[in-house]
């Protein structure tokens, strides 16, 4: 049986066609930068050589459009026609309390994800067109989609709820929910296979860095804390989002600057974090090599980024009363050594330090401990699709 996976994220859309139930893989690809210039459309059909297309792509439907029309192609395609795959998993950011667990896409569902449109305005609307695109290109197919914020359902409330007027919670669910949990949980039970320990007792910090980041708190087998919230606007420096700021500084630039709502969150989600700080660029990689360059924007930018990060990691060793394991994953996370080496710099009063040569690498599982910390590091590189492709073949087949 083939299933087609779409991992739609804030700049990129990543997929696989896997063969269920053996989850081997018969290709793979990402078009990114999406709406940045210089996007990259990468694909390998498995035994073939990979290719790389290099064309700006606007918008997310026009790079699922051209995903959908290298599946079919002669030479690189996995399939005569689409109707040949016979389900399609989603990545969905937010899905509210209301989805515990992934869920097959009916009418209800596609309003639920579009109902949480004004918690995730960078990814929900991304997410509802993959899932448009799919029901149009390829119609009776089954479709799931598999939340972010499912993981993350294990929170106990004294975590998930702000110090607010209870009505809040009570009435608008305005609470922690959490994201990227479909890689958190991947790496953190990849994270206790290698550790080997049972899941339940092991204590891990999960840092997904990509254009988009979070840092998740594992212990006892449930999310004890993580770092984004009511939206993925809370939390780390991100690549266009701003993450944790005074609440007041909202209404204060909506005065000075005249903004309306969508104004203020277009501005917080689109026109800060990285991009905002040095003006040069919201990719991790383009800052690398201007502050190698000498530019002190794209240092300064780099140094905040940092900082938010060790910040967290330091939260969660208090919370937990201790870490097994750090486990750095995403873009960032798994290709940038030197990220890793100064998030970690000066960390081992925590018990945290790393070997420089072991972490040398980039997009691969890798053991990157120092002689002399007590918390094991780790980069084991995210396979969200693969999780996904697990509850899509189990939820397809009872339909």
């Amino acid at each position: 049986m083939k299933i087609l996976i779409i991992n739609t994220g804030s700049s990129s859309i990543k997929y696989q066609v896997f063969s269920m139930p053996q989850e081997s893989v018969l290709c793979k690809g990402i078009v990114d930068r999406i709406g940045i210039a210089g996007t990259v459309f990468r694909h390998e059909k498995i035994g073939n050589e990979k290719i790389e297309i290099r064309v700006d792509v606007q918008n997310h439907a026009i790079g699922l459009e051209m995903i959908l029309d290298i599946l079919v192609s002669p030479e690189q395609g996995v399939v005569h026609r689409l109707e040949e795959i016979k389900a399609v998993g989603h990545r969905v950011v937010h899905g509210g309390e209301r989805f515990k667990e992934s869920a097959v896409i009916g009418q209800e569902t596609i309003q639920a994800i579009r109902d949480c449109f004004e918690l995730a305005p960078a990814h929900n609307p991304a997410n509802l067109a993959g899932i448009e695109a799919c029901q149009d290109s390829m119609p009776g197919i089954p479709q799931v989609a598999v939340f972010d914020t499912a993981f993350h359902q294990t929170m106990g409330p004294e975590h998930f709820l702000y110090a607010l007027p209870m009505e809040a919670y009570e009435k608008y669910k305005i609470r922690r929910y959490g994201f990227h949990g479909t890689s958190h949980d991947y790496v953190s039970h990849e994270a206790a296979r290698l550790l080997d320990k049972p899941y339940e007792d092991c204590r891990i910090i999960s840092a997904h860095l990509g254009n988009g980041a979070s840092i998740t708190a594992i212990c006892g087998g449930k999310v004890e804390d993580t770092s984004m919230g009511l939206t993925p606007l809370e939390g780390l420096v991100m690549g266009t989002r701003c993450g944790d700021v005074d609440p007041a500084i909202v209404t204060y630039l909506m005065d000075r600057m005249g903004l309306d709502t969508d104004g203020i969150n277009d501005y917080l989600n689109k026109k800060s974090g990285l991009l905002g700080i040095s003006g040069i660029s919201a990719d991790m990689r383009d800052l690398v090599t201007a502050a190698e360059g000498g530019s002190e924007e794209a240092r300064m930018a780099i140094e905040i980024y940092i900082l938010r990060v060790k910040g967290y990691i330091g939260n969660y060793i208090a919370k937990m009363n201790g870490c097994d394991c750090l486990v750095f994953t995403a873009g960032v996370g798994e290709n940038r050594f030197e990220i890793r080496e100064k998030i970690c710099e000066e960390m081992d009063w925590l018990g945290i330090s790393i070997d420089r040569d072991k972490n040398r690498v980039q997009g691969e599982m890798a053991d990157i401990t120092g002689p002399n910390s007590r918390i094991k590091v780790m980069v084991i590189p995210t396979d969200e699709e693969r999780m996904i492709a697990r509850d899509t073949y189990r939820l397809s087949g009872s339909i």
